[in-house]
């Protein structure tokens, strides 16, 4: 049973791309055993709430498992998830029900000043060993470069991902025509049935990011998608994230896990999910810049291809604490 002796609470703000912040949570228990979780781009009075509550939420507290403990925050049930798991001297993934050893992923790719360019990356992707490419299109970014991307791979599998940025189907539809396989948030993730409408015109599958169970059923109800994107650090513990799996894995979908930001952690965690039965899709873990991980080994793709740490426990990766501590902004000890 976990008893958690002491609790940390770091900010630190990844050195490099965007210098996004990451928070950052340690628990040790009794006999010196570690659990770590990572929330990402969090809330500015986040890190002050858990300077004041995290000691009296686990401090001296007996617990029989992550799911009894009340809910706080993703950081805090992460960092749960790994103590109890390490204790057991199990992987997460097995933990929450995975069954994978390996992912296939897909590579990003953002806007570039011309197709041409664009056509360039996606080579030297493929020639690193990825066979699914992912395009982030906007209004106005969309047709030409997918056209041309498609006319030099006519065989590579492609998703695109409008960021919630279209306000109409027309655009959308017409890259229907090149073999897209999905087409990730359309629109702002508030409208299902415009989502509803675009799947009804596509042969491709729409894909919807939601935050929550129940926003994921106002889609399943309306038929509005057939692919989750499911970003586990987005919901409040990996059992709602599981949950949602469930959901949509019952009614047919296909599903996607993402989470190529942060300090390795939650990309960590999110191979764990990509490992469950369901999430049929390659898993997005390869943003970079990776240099900004504070994990061993760093978490991400060789070839196309992520492996799911199954011989060691917990997350399966070892903190390199002096570059944490490096890096921190803020720290709070309970």
């Amino acid at each position: 049973m976990p008893r958690v002796r002491e609790a940390e609470v770091y900010r630190i703000v990844l050195p490099f791309g965007r210098r996004s912040e990451s928070l950052l949570v340690k628990l040790t228990d009794y006999a010196g055993m570690t659990g770590w979780g990572e929330a990402l781009a969090p809330h500015p009075k986040t890190f002050s709430r858990l300077e004041e509550t995290l000691g009296a939420l686990l401090i001296g507290v007996d617990w029989e498992h992550p799911d009894t403990l009340p809910a706080s925050d993703p950081a805090v049930d992460m960092a749960c998830w790994d103590l109890w798991t390490r204790m057991r001297g199990v992987p997460l993934a097995h933990a929450i029900g995975g069954d994978r050893t390996s992912l296939m992923a897909t590579v990003r790719l953002t806007p570039d000043t011309s197709a041409e360019n664009l056509v360039a990356r996606v080579n030297q992707q493929v020639c690193a060993g990825y066979g699914h490419v992912t395009l982030d299109v906007r209004p106005g970014w969309d047709v030409e470069p997918v056209r041309a991307v498609r006319q030099a791979y006519p065989a590579l599998t492609l998703a695109v991902d409008g960021g919630g940025s279209y306000t109409d189907e027309g655009q959308l539809v017409a890259l229907d025509s090149y073999g897209i396989e999905v087409i990730e948030r359309p629109f702002a993730v508030d409208d299902p049935y415009r989502h509803a409408s675009l799947q009804d015109q596509v042969s491709a599958a729409v894909a919807v990011e939601v935050r929550s169970t129940s926003d994921l059923d106002d889609y399943l109800t309306l038929r509005a998608a057939r692919v989750l994107l499911l970003r586990p650090t987005a919901f409040p513990s990996l059992t709602e994230a599981r949950r949602a799996h469930d959901r949509a894995a019952a009614a047919g979908w296909d599903i996607q896990c993402a989470g190529g930001q942060g300090a390795g952690l939650a990309r960590a965690a999110t191979v764990a999910v990509a490992s469950l039965p369901g999430c049929t899709l390659p898993c997005d873990v390869t943003q970079p810049p990776r240099a900004n991980q504070i994990v061993t080994p760093i978490v991400g793709a060789n070839a196309g291809v992520v492996a799911v740490p199954l011989t060691q426990p917990g997350l399966g990766h070892t903190i390199d604490e002096a570059r944490v501590r490096r890096l921190a902004k803020d720290h709070a000890r309970a």
